[in-house]
């Protein structure tokens, strides 16, 4: 068991996370004295959507201040009503969790005015791994818990069997089941064919020639994979209206061992130019956790102009602006700061902390960028010393 980094609250919260990232675990261990109701429980489920007032009944006997727990909430979203009543007229706490935000947004259902705060949670990242971080693994496997613990004592077999049912437990559970797509077979293959765009620019009818369907039906598909935490946008970043800048956002699937399995490329050891995807999708991760658990609410882009100058992340502080390049090279070349350089010049180099992470062991300060090994950069970026 790892200890992860999400706090037990203090009021009510929603905790959303893709499947397979422990919310169910944390949620027993740091509530087991709470009321829980599981709505994976199709039978749970079924009777609480025909009659939603039964969580009112039988909760009516617990003292203010009490624990409820529901898990999978976007099974039921009309229980949202009654949860916000609770909370107003009972003073309960509840913990609502999901994998997918889609029904509660797209149905424009009672989000609780603010009443429940949201809360997220992510595969392990490498501080909550501690000695048990390997990067080479990580980025073949992913850093989902089952998908760890095998792969941590050798046994890729199961590691990989876990990551492939992983997949196919989505396409059944999440989209099918869910009937967000009409065509499974065609939202299968597209689901081959954006993982193999992990971490690009996202060029819609290129993605829909290649799967056989439209511009328009590729992009709902991608909302269904935004919308069920598969994965997220990495918008471009313009500092300028007059500069020229690449305006398609990258897709970052949320797991390297996901992206993997569904790209196919899992039985194979990555590729360089593979990995190179690979280890910026971890990164991102971690980003996004740490500024998810922190609260600074920064939000992570990327820079590209039409020169091919390009920065891997940049992220605007209330400091100023923090540009990270990522390379999967063991030794750090002079041209890899072109990026930043360019970046640098249109920012200003007193407003901007410019880093280059790569898989060297040792640190360096090449014209102002501070030069990081991937651990070294990760423990830097926990503790607090590269984005506040």
């Amino acid at each position: 068991m790892y200890r992860r980094f999400l706090d037990r609250p203090q009021s009510s919260i929603f905790l959303f996370g893709p499947r397979g990232t422990g919310k169910s675990t944390w949620l027993r261990e740091r509530f087991p004295d709470a009321t829980f109701y599981d709505l994976l429980d199709t039978s749970e489920a079924l009777r609480l959507a025909a009659d939603p007032g039964a969580l009112g009944r039988e909760t009516a006997m617990l003292p203010a201040e009490s624990w409820v727990v529901i898990d999978e909430v976007q099974k039921v979203p009309a229980l949202l009503d009654e949860v916000h009543r609770l909370i107003e007229n009972r003073s309960l706490h509840f913990v609502l969790s999901g994998s997918s935000a889609r029904k509660l947004r797209r149905g424009s259902v009672n989000l609780l005015a603010g009443r429940a705060k949201v809360r997220e949670m992510f595969p392990l990242v490498s501080q909550e791994l501690g000695d048990d971080f390997d990067l080479e693994r990580s980025l073949r496997y992913g850093t989902l818990p089952m998908a760890v613990a095998p792969a941590r004592s050798g046994d890729t077999v199961a590691a990989e069997d876990y990551l492939r049912s992983y997949a196919a437990t989505y396409l059944v559970q999440e989209v099918q089941a869910e009937a967000l797509t009409r065509n499974i077979g065609a939202f299968a293959r597209f689901l081959e064919v954006a993982a193999r765009h992990n971490a690009l620019p996202i060029n819609a009818t290129n993605i829909g020639r290649d799967v056989g369907v439209n511009r328009h039906t590729v992009e709902n598909h991608f909302g269904v994979l935004v919308d069920t935490l598969l994965g997220t946008w990495l918008p471009a970043w313009k500092p300028k209206a007059s500069t020229r800048q690449v305006q398609q956002s990258r897709f970052h699937f949320f797991d390297c061992g996901v992206a993997r399995a569904l790209s196919g490329r899992l039985p194979y050891p990555p590729l360089p130019e593979e990995l190179g995807f690979q280890a910026e999708t971890f990164l991102l991760t971690e980003l996004r956790a740490f500024l998810a658990h922190s609260g600074l609410g920064y939000k992570p882009h990327f820079w590209r102009d039409y020169s091919g100058a390009e920065v891997d992340f940049v992220c605007e502080t209330a400091r100023g602006f923090v540009g990270i390049e990522v390379k999967v090279s063991r030794r750090w070349d002079k041209k890899f700061n072109r990026g930043l350089h360019k970046l640098c010049g249109l920012v200003g180099a007193d407003r901007m902390t410019c880093y280059g992470v790569y898989l060297g062991e040792r640190p360096a300060l090449w014209d102002d960028i501070h030069i990081l090994p991937f651990g070294e950069f990760l423990k830097a970026l926990w503790a607090g010393d590269i984005i506040a």
